[in-house]
């Protein structure tokens, strides 16, 4: 019997800072670029269920949720708390929540920094791997003073979609005989992998939730999808057969910084560069790292156009001077002709380090 859970955090970035900030409580919070009251450039990274209630979500432009949050302001709500967050604490905070659950399970694989799957099935029940969701959500609960919300189901398809179900400090559990009631009704875009562009293309065919997609056969979402339709067609019945493994290794470490004005300032641009290499390197010892080999720079052009360029090094490297020599070395083309021979003003830059130790 195999029964895989999946826990996300709720509203993470959000609620780290208002559990500390305590003059936050109650208030909507949004966590991502500065808004700078609607003529901000940058995404919403998290936004808790008060300003979710205003419509803010994740990702969304920065200058759409300062509007809405004006929106509600005007009509006597209290105006959002915008954050730009930190990204350490986070990450603190989110190792702590997965020692949490390695202690009570012995499989896990993190997804990002606030989800992960874990392997129950050494439970032999449903009832006894409950029990465990509790006592992860519990403890969480209990040391952090955060809540998590956990599905549970046949395979990491199902659990995933659970633990959306019921937010926040949800559990909710699904049986493999219930997977396919349980996915019936709700919205196509709940399967994970179909994005705006997908879900447009479905409609045309009348399929907006999961079970209208079970009308269409394998041959017809294969020539819509290709390979990716042959996994929907999978999906869509609550049958997904990947396997859960340990997580590896963080593979890399960056920062990104997008500007409030397009620049081609040397003296800017060099500025913001070498601030995002400290960042980057100040990130490796909370990451549990020391050293790197590889050092990459991206650069997003006024048009959007994105570039990166690398350099691996002979041998690794724990020098931030190294670090910092590296990423001008390979950002001074981006200046001139060589890489921007147009001229063109930059809107983004961003330092990552890889093959790191």
């Amino acid at each position: 019997m195999r029964i895989i859970g999946h826990l996300d955090m709720d509203a993470f970035f959000a609620s780290i800072e208002e559990r500390n900030n305590p003059r936050f409580k109650g208030l909507p919070i949004v966590v991502g670029a500065d808004p700078k009251d609607g003529a901000g450039r940058g995404v919403v990274s998290t936004a808790n269920y008060v300003a979710r209630e205003y419509g803010i979500r994740s990702a969304m432009p920065i200058t759409r949720a300062w509007r809405l949050s004006e929106a509600a302001r005007l009509s006597g709500r209290p105006a959002s708390v915008f954050l730009s967050g930190s990204w350490r604490t986070y990450s603190s905070v989110s190792r702590r929540i997965m020692d949490i659950l390695r202690t009570h399970v012995a499989t896990v694989q993190q997804r990002s920094v606030d989800e992960a799957y874990f392997d129950v099935s050494h439970t032999g029940s449903l009832s006894e791997a409950i029990k465990i969701c509790r006592a992860i959500k519990q403890e969480i609960k209990s040391r952090e003073k955060l809540t998590a919300s956990i599905g549970l189901g046949p395979n990491k398809l199902i659990a995933k979609i659970a633990s959306d179900y019921d937010k926040p400090d949800g559990l909710t559990v699904i049986t493999e005989q219930d997977a396919e009631s349980f996915l019936g009704p709700l919205t196509i875009r709940a399967i994970p992998g179909i994005g705006p562009k997908a879900e447009q293309l479905l409609k045309r065919y009348g399929v907006t939730t999961v079970a209208d997609a079970k009308k269409l056969s394998a041959d017809q979402l294969h020539q819509l999808f290709g390979a990716w339709g042959d996994t929907m067609y999978e999906k869509v019945r609550g049958r997904d057969t990947s396997p859960l493994r340990e997580s590896e290794t963080a593979k890399s470490i960056g920062h990104n910084q997008t500007f409030f004005h397009d620049t081609l300032s040397a003296n800017f641009l060099l500025t913001k560069l070498t601030q995002a290499a400290e960042e980057v390197f100040s990130r490796l010892p909370d990451d549990g790292f020391t050293s790197f080999r590889t050092v990459v720079i991206t650069v997003r052009f006024a048009d959007f156009v994105t570039k990166t360029r690398a350099k691996t090094l002979p041998k690794s490297s724990h020098s931030l001077a190294e670090l910092r020599h590296v990423a001008v070395q390979l950002f001074l083309p981006f200046l001139d002709y060589r890489e921007n021979p147009h001229s063109k003003l930059i809107r983004l830059i961003g330092v990552r380090v890889e093959k790191i130790e």
